[in-house]
């Protein structure tokens, strides 16, 4: 698991004022704050100062002067509840039109993911209803399921387009994502995954759809300021290591941070690629070569974990988690919230999946929703840990340990949310 590299409880930001009035002192609570010297980076009888919507202090109740405590306008007891960073997902396709209900009951029966998607379903179908959406619509059928993320404690997630495929639908995807970031107190990243998967007008001729990505789609979202990173789909039934390539280097001359669905159905050494061009992140890596991990270690690539996908696929081939965790690379946990093979819309039953089929740990867990999940979407020194200097972002859970968010499938484990300092509603109403 990863850590901050200093435990900096009981201190305060480096530009962070001690003498002045703040906002709001959190006492007696346990806090998991994802830094420190143990795994959990567990504060017991523990206290938070946040002012102006960061973390202004954090230490044990003892340490607090009677002089810092006056300074607060507000003084809440916490009496002994837990307390986590807010949750993120740092993977999801959540903007979309329609369902694919009929291809999880083709699956059942025995059809595989290729033999769906050679039959016109997959992906490409996703891309039909996206393409015969309005904005208005397809808004209206992505907010539920935002709202369903936050109720479980989701306070950022990243939003990938990628069921448009052309300019136009690219765009109307992408006007959602921001619709719902500028409508909504979460956090939200947009992804641009325009090379999800060969649209149907450029069957055989995936090179020239690469053309059109890279000199057309690319140029009007990186001056449109419309992502935060480019994703892309290497695999035999998306796109081959040189096709990615090329947008790889496309995406770093507009400088846009790059991520990679990686090494899911094959070992197509699209992780390897991907940490030579420094990416954020290698997603899935059900087929990661172990021998190719160390390049994601020196690269500082966080591998991301996608349960969800690996349950609804019936997949038998795991991650090399050991391997990783081995190395020093660190793991994030996401839902990868699809409809076609993971319409899961609870990170913690991510959690608990990512414990029963990759065995992690629950602590291991919980980092991979936090620490991890910031550092894969280059959010590192924003969210993901308590500490000073920090977004306030943080949960209060009903809950007896921190282990209990992974242990616990389903139920309503959340009591209350804090964004940037201020209180939200655990959905949009």
């Amino acid at each position: 698991m990863m850590h901050c590299p200093a435990d900096t409880l009981g201190q305060h930001g480096p530009e962070m004022n001690l003498s002045q009035p703040y906002d709001t002192l959190w006492t007696n609570g346990n806090l998991v704050t994802m830094a420190g010297s143990d795994e959990y980076g567990i504060v017991r009888k523990g206290a938070m100062a946040v002012s102006d919507g960061r973390i202004l202090w954090v230490g044990p109740v003892g340490g607090l002067s009677p002089a810092f405590i006056s300074n607060a306008s507000a003084v809440e007891d916490l009496a002994g509840a837990w307390i986590t960073p807010g949750l993120i997902d740092c993977h999801t396709h959540l903007v979309y039109a329609g369902s694919r209900a009929n291809e999880f009951e083709m699956r059942i029966k025995g059809a595989s993911y290729q033999e769906i998607a050679a039959s016109g379903g997959g992906i490409v179908s996703t891309v039909r209803a996206v393409r015969a959406a309005s904005e208005d619509e397809i808004y209206m059928q992505s907010l539920p399921r935002l709202e369903a993320m936050m109720a479980d404690g989701v306070t950022t997630l990243e939003i990938k387009s990628g069921y448009g495929l052309d300019v136009p639908n690219e765009l109307k995807m992408l006007a959602v994502i921001h619709r719902l970031k500028a409508e909504t107190p979460l956090r939200i990243i947009p992804t641009f995954l325009g090379a999800h998967t060969v649209p149907p007008e450029f069957a055989g001729r995936a090179d020239e759809y690469v053309d059109r990505v890279v000199e057309e789609m690319l140029p009007v979202v990186a001056a449109k300021g419309l992502a935060r990173a480019v994703d892309v789909f290497c695999e035999k039934i998306g796109f081959s290591p040189a096709q990615t390539e090329r947008i790889f280097k496309a995406a770093k001359a507009l400088d846009l941070p790059i991520k990679l669905h990686a090494d899911q159905l094959s070992d197509s050494k699209g992780a390897v690629l991907a940490a030579r061009y420094q990416a954020l992140s290698v997603d899935h890596l059900e087929y990661l070569d172990s021998s190719d991990i160390p390049a994601l270690a020196r690269n500082d690539c966080v591998a991301v974990l996608l349960p969800g996908a690996f349950h609804y696929l019936g997949e038998t081939r795991k991650p090399p988690v050991a391997a990783l965790r081995e190395a020093g690379v660190p793991m994030a946990v996401s839902t990868d919230c699809n409809p076609g093979t993971s319409p899961l819309l609870s990170l913690r039953s991510a959690m608990n999946m990512a414990c029963v089929f990759f065995q992690l740990t629950p602590a291991e867990a919980l980092a991979g929703v936090t620490i991890n999940a910031a550092h894969a979407l280059g959010l590192q020194n924003e969210i993901g840990t308590l500490e000073p200097g920090k977004a306030a972002d943080f949960l209060i859970w009903n809950i007896d340990s921190p282990a209990e968010l992974a242990y616990q499938i389903g139920g309503n484990l959340l009591r209350d949310m804090f964004i940037n300092g201020k209180k939200r509603p655990c959905s949009r109403s």
